[in-house]
């Protein structure tokens, strides 16, 4: 049930906001003048454990809505990186650990009306103190560590507010769940 695009017209088109208008028709022969699409690279969070099965959440100030929030680690895959790859690099870079071990827990589109990425969500466990931070000149993230259930509770409470995180941190415990049962 796909829509035939007619012709698109970018708006602007920057590496992190590409935005295009697109003009579409519908199978049933309907013309969508404007549709409107947000261009995003692909990205990457992970629920990531330490040595010592602490969450490591980050605290950051969020200029969209104009609030410091704790969520989880992550950004964008850079141009022919392995989703993989960039998980490794965006959990060392923002926090300074390297872990041994990373899960693969499924994607989500935060608003597929209007952004057309996936955000690819993982369980990376097993982490260790390996570097300082390597932030990028426009961060600023504190790092928090959090014993398992005390995320938890955060998570339920619905102090995380970033979608995309919520559900990697549901997806998150429901496999540690399964990784447990098999102990």
């Amino acid at each position: 049930m796909n829509w035939k695009k007619l012709s698109t017209e970018y708006l602007s088109n920057h590496p992190y906001f590409t935005a295009r208008k697109d003009v579409c028709e519908m199978q049933n022969g309907t013309i969508v003048p404007a549709y409107f699409v947000v261009e995003l690279p692909e990205s990457v969070c992970a629920m990531a454990l330490t040595e010592n099965n602490e969450v490591i959440l980050v605290k950051q100030y969020r200029h969209p809505i104009e609030e410091s929030i704790v969520e989880l680690p992550g950004g964008f895959v850079d141009k022919g990186e392995a989703p993989e790859t960039a998980i490794a690099r965006e959990l060392q870079e923002e926090t300074g650990y390297r872990f041994s071990d990373f899960h693969y827990l499924g994607r989500t589109a935060a608003n597929p009306g209007v952004l057309n990425n996936f955000t690819k969500l993982f369980l990376a466990t097993g982490g260790k103190k390996a570097a300082e931070q390597k932030l990028d000149y426009n961060e600023e993230i504190e790092i928090k560590l959090f014993p398992l259930e005390e995320v938890r509770k955060i998570l339920m409470n619905g102090e995380i507010v970033q979608a995309m995180h919520a559900t990697c941190l549901f997806y998150g415990f429901e496999k540690l769940d399964e990784l447990n049962s098999k102990i």
